[in-house]
């Protein structure tokens, strides 16, 4: 909000005055200015000169004469004294706007040499901070900071546990990851005697286990929280991962590479002892699918994630792009010469809408009938049904060239993350899944960038009603039945329904749609043609 200092509205409110005092005809010079100024004084002088036989009175008048002429000169149009109060005016907001506040430091950001620091106050994960010498034994399941004998910190600090996994207040999925032991120990005490290994980065460690295999989970609680924990390490950092899996690497290794110039260690089977002058355990985490740039040292957000993934991904495509030129030489015995990337440059006069298919529960029955109207509502359309093993290069390739984003709630929603802001994504939100449709996936769309455009099913579209009589609570009240818990939930809602979409209904999300590409590509040429124009 714009703060108007009375001096500077007013100095407006003058000059304002003399421009209209122009406009008639009336030239306001600096001579007659400076005469009008003459005038008033020689007033004031008078006035108080013929009142001087009211003494005191008239002493006071006088002064506040004075006080009146003070004021004027500094609004006064022009006038020096004016200039100069405006200027320290500004100069105050100036540093106002641009003395932000540093973001808040997380607890154990500032950590002493040779101490373990664990912050366990935050709902979602623990994260422990070990500085100074600091070495990993895989076969006890242990980190160990090493101290010299004649520190006192190593008999102050208790030892800690950790499971590094971001869903502590789940006990049954955090059971299943591993616990390592933090140790600060005296040095020539229990730690390996030698360092196999010596690195002058730090070290991230977390556990890649827990849900992995659903890819909300693998994005929300290992990908992001990765990204905002080793961000500031500029990829200065080593991460060591409990529970490495191979196809995990294999799946995300171009993001990996992106946030560390090293390769990672996989913990258990390191049998060598590898020192660091520091350890993060645990990854921090702020919400669903989200970054809080308050919480973050240089101020990203979900936006420069985004922006990461371009870069991990950019490479890759471009090689899928040869090999389709390449498979295509080979299929019509001629070169290609880049048509593919032709064919795709003309394509552009219509916008792109992607239906993100599922197998099994919550899918779309009349999936074909969905296709058909985007095309009759002027979309190019495609349909992915992505796998356990889909490249996720491929999924970024197809998701951020679309324009329009449709698929029923569920985890590969998640694939939100890999469209351009200003993009539309439709989730259709079948019944008993309101909360969770607008907490993990339309909430998080909007703070992307995204224009998120939520299509609520009635009770008509969902399958259940051809389970269950009009007036059950399932179809009625699907906050009670929730309430009875996620169990319920799950076998209801999620693993027995499907969805049988209302065209009538649905075809005005798909105009709402094509309306709001047509108005972002209009902006989009504006801005260009603008840019043209600019002399350089």
């Amino acid at each position: 909000m714009v703060q108007h200092h009375r001096p500077s509205l007013l100095l407006h409110q003058q000059q304002r005055k003399g421009e209209a005092a122009a406009e008639e005809g009336q030239q306001v010079g600096p001579e007659e200015g400076a005469g009008k100024m003459k005038e008033l004084r020689r007033r004031l002088v008078d006035f108080a000169c013929h009142h001087r036989k009211h003494g005191h009175d008239a002493l006071l008048r006088m002064l506040a004469g004075f006080a009146l002429v003070s004021c004027l000169l500094l609004l006064l149009p022009g006038s020096p004294f004016s200039a100069a109060v405006d200027d320290l005016l500004q100069m105050g907001r100036t540093r106002l706007d641009d003395e932000t506040p540093p973001p808040p430091q997380p607890p154990c950001a500032a950590v002493a040499k040779g101490t373990i620091c664990c912050d366990r106050t935050a709902m979602r994960s623990d994260v422990c901070v070990m500085r100074g010498d600091v070495r990993t034994e895989a076969t006890s399941n242990s980190l160990f900071l090493v101290v010299p004998p004649d520190n006192s910190t190593a008999s102050a600090v208790q030892d800690e546990r950790i499971r590094p996994y971001t869903r502590k207040w789940e006990s049954s999925i955090m059971n299943t990851i591993d616990e390592l032991r933090l140790h600060a120990v005296p040095e020539g005490a229990a730690a390996p005697a030698r360092c196999d290994v010596r690195h002058d980065v730090p070290a991230v460690v977390f556990s890649t286990g827990g849900y992995t295999g659903n890819v909300y989970h693998e994005f929300n609680d290992g990908i992001i929280p990765l990204y905002i924990t080793a961000r500031q390490y500029n990829k200065k950092v080593v991460f060591i991962m409990l529970e490495y899996h191979d196809w995990w690497m294999t799946k995300y290794g171009h993001i990996v590479e992106q946030l560390s110039d090293y390769p990672p260690i996989d913990f258990t089977n390191d049998r060598r002892t590898r020192c660091f002058p520091e350890a993060v355990v645990g990854l921090r985490i702020h919400d669903e699918l989200t970054i809080d740039a308050t919480r973050m040292s240089g101020n990203q957000t979900i936006q420069d994630f985004r922006r990461m993934l371009d870069g991990a991904y950019r490479g890759r495509i471009q090689t899928i792009i040869e090999e389709e030129e390449k498979a295509a030489t080979v299929a019509l015995g001629t070169p290609t010469h880049g048509s593919i990337r032709k064919r795709r440059a003309l394509k552009d006069d219509k916008p792109r809408l992607v239906i993100v298919s599922r197998n099994g529960s919550r899918s779309i029955e009349n999936e074909a009938e969905l296709v058909r109207a985007a095309v009759g509502a002027g979309f190019r359309v495609a349909v992915l049904q992505p796998q356990q093993d889909t490249e996720l290069a491929k999924m970024y390739r197809a998701l951020n060239a679309s324009d329009v984003m449709v698929g029923v709630h569920g985890a590969a929603m998640t694939h939100f993350l890999f469209m351009r802001p200003g993009s539309v994504f439709i989730q259709v939100v079948p019944l008993g899944t309101d909360w969770a449709a607008e907490t993990y996936y339309g909430e998080p769309a909007r703070r992307l960038g995204l224009r998120y455009m939520p299509y609520k099913i009635k009770a008509a579209e969902s399958s259940l009603s051809r389970q269950y009589a009009k007036d059950d609570p399932v179809l009625t009240d699907p906050a009670t039945v929730n309430a009875k818990g996620w169990q319920v939930t799950k076998k209801v809602y999620l693993d027995g329904q499907n969805v049988r979409l209302d065209m009538a209904r649905f075809r005005h999300r798909l105009r709402d749609a094509y309306k709001h590409w047509t108005e972002q590509r209009r902006r989009h040429h504006a801005v260009r043609e603008t840019e043209q124009r600019k002399p350089w």
